[in-house]
């Protein structure tokens, strides 16, 4: 039976933040267990929901179905809904997931989502820079680290021109490939040299 990633979507989400991990964790080629995990849609209701591409998606669940101990990650990616003080209801839950010992992923966005919500007062985190996470007022702004992609006390967070070093943390927290292969595919796609296409299918 997959272990459930939980990805929070809602109107306004960043269509490619999140991509690269939904379709990593989705194809099960070059996995160390393939089809380990699935990837669920998960927002504040079962209403469909635009991203700001205008893709139109229907989610799996509602937060209120979703409980941290059948999770693998929750992911809380970036959109504007974010700088307008919305998706409360994600923090509270990414807190229940944290308390719980589920790890929680955030980018762009979804950073200032949890600076505001007191996840980033206690944990090394990083955003799209200082300034953005604090506007937010947040009193962790000691704990800020100039670095693609931070993790720390069960939280990972990345700016929002690091999706891809996002996914690669990802990948690395739950384990999904040898550590040879995620170079490979890191490699790929941040420099399109196919020499680690080669390593990637070799």
């Amino acid at each position: 039976m997959p272990q459930t990633v939980h990805l929070f979507v809602f109107d306004s989400l960043a269509d490619w933040e999140p991509g690269f991990v939904v379709a990593g964790l989705n194809n099960p080629e070059g996995q160390k267990v393939p089809g380990r995990y699935r990837v669920c849609t998960v927002a504040a209701t079962r209403e469909p929901i635009t991203t700001v591409g205008g893709v139109r998606i229907q989610p799996d669940l509602s937060l209120d179905q979703v409980k941290p101990e059948a999770s693998a990650m929750l992911i809380l990616p970036g959109g504007e809904s974010w700088d307008q003080g919305g998706n409360v209801e994600a923090v509270e839950k990414a807190k229940g997931f944290l308390a719980a010992g589920t790890p929680v992923a955030a980018i762009c966005g979804a950073t200032a989502g949890l600076a505001r919500g007191g996840v980033l007062d206690t944990r090394k985190h990083t955003s799209n820079a200082p300034e953005y996470l604090a506007a937010t007022g947040y009193r962790g702004a000691h704990l800020y680290q100039a670095a693609d992609v931070v993790s720390d006390g069960g939280v990972t967070t990345a700016s929002a021109m690091k999706s891809l070093e996002f996914a690669r943390e990802i990948f690395a927290r739950l384990d999904v490939y040898e550590e040879k292969v995620l170079e490979a595919w890191y490699g790929l796609f941040k420099t399109g040299d196919p020499k680690f296409y080669a390593a990637l299918v070799g």
